[in-house]
């Protein structure tokens, strides 16, 4: 096996992982940044992003990663596809950190950047996956808009669910979130908000078994799990809210993580528990989740590497 020693690698490749290997490239910190099995993230599901500054015109998910990806390239970064599928991490300040690159490539990084993101839940059907980016969401702050005076559906009991319905209750004509048990698991305030709501309907024990529509959605058809009975809604946009999965399995019982797998950093930095390893976008953030905050972090992720390399010298 090969071994290959470098300052700082960056794992992931969605605008956290690209802002990082933009700002440490050019501190010369000689980035070299690994894909991961979804280059360019979540960003590349998405058909136009209309809410990242500088773009009046907005621009599409899979265009804008590979300007990013353009940008980190000309001031030296080396994007390489493959998957990290090991890593050994050092306790000690100074110590070199090694990774397993698609479990035949070693690498001896002085620096590592974590910025693989997180997963979206979807519900697992195949009319959803079809629909994708024809009127299915997971994203209700990214895509609402283009719902605007429609009929919207929305998927989940929980938080999310609760605060994006109420989001899309400003936007769109009429709301039906479906909840698969008798309770919503939301907090009793986003509960309240959501029954203030005259354009958000609640239905309980409700459960997607298809969602309708060729090219776009068109519909969901919905099976009520006490009664049997199946009821077809008209919507021309169908939003999942039933939680995000981390992608951080690799570093579990090595790094600090919450009950859900989000990687916990120090304060208002990057810094994980262990010295010159730091996490950067969604794979730490699980309260804002835009492309824009991931990039913030990014930025500060390569900022923090720097100054913990300078620091050693």
């Amino acid at each position: 096996m090969s071994l290959e020693k470098i300052k700082t690698l960056i794992i992931g490749s969605g605008p956290a992982g690209y802002t990082a290997a933009i700002y440490a490239s050019r501190a010369d910190l000689k980035p070299v940044l690994y894909t991961g099995l979804e280059p360019g993230g979540q960003l590349t599901t998405t058909t136009e992003v209309d809410n990242f500054p500088g773009y009046p015109d907005g621009i599409d998910g899979p265009k804008m990663m590979i300007e990013l990806q353009q940008q980190a390239e000309r001031f030296g970064t080396e994007v390489r596809i493959g998957m990290v599928t090991n890593v050994e991490l050092n306790k000690n300040i100074g110590g070199v950190h090694m990774v397993t690159v698609d479990n035949n490539k070693k690498i001896e990084a002085e620096t590592i950047i974590i910025s693989t993101g997180a997963t979206a839940k979807y519900l697992g059907l195949p009319s959803e996956e079809k629909l994708k980016g024809g009127g299915v969401s997971a994203c209700a702050v990214c895509d609402g808009f283009f719902y605007k005076g429609q009929d919207v559906a929305i998927v989940g009991g929980g938080d999310t669910a609760a605060e994006e319905a109420t989001y899309l209750s400003n936007i769109c004509s009429k709301v039906t979130m479906l909840v698969r048990k008798d309770k919503m698991r939301a907090s009793k305030a986003m509960q309240h908000r959501v029954n203030s709501r005259d354009n958000i309907n609640v239905m309980y024990h409700s459960e997607i078994q298809e969602v309708l529509g060729d090219s776009v959605v068109e519909g969901v058809r919905v099976f009520n799990n006490q009664t049997s009975k199946v009821l077809d809604i008209k919507v021309t946009g169908l939003f999942i809210a039933i939680g995000h999965k981390p992608n951080t399995e690799i570093f579990k019982g090595q790094l600090d993580m919450d009950d859900a797998g989000y990687i916990i950093t120090e304060g208002k930095t990057t810094h994980t528990n262990f010295p010159g390893v730091f996490a950067s976008g969604d794979v730490q953030d699980k309260d804002y989740r835009q492309a824009v905050t991931a990039a913030g972090t990014g930025c500060m992720a390569a900022l923090d590497a720097e100054r913990y390399l300078a620091g050693l010298e």
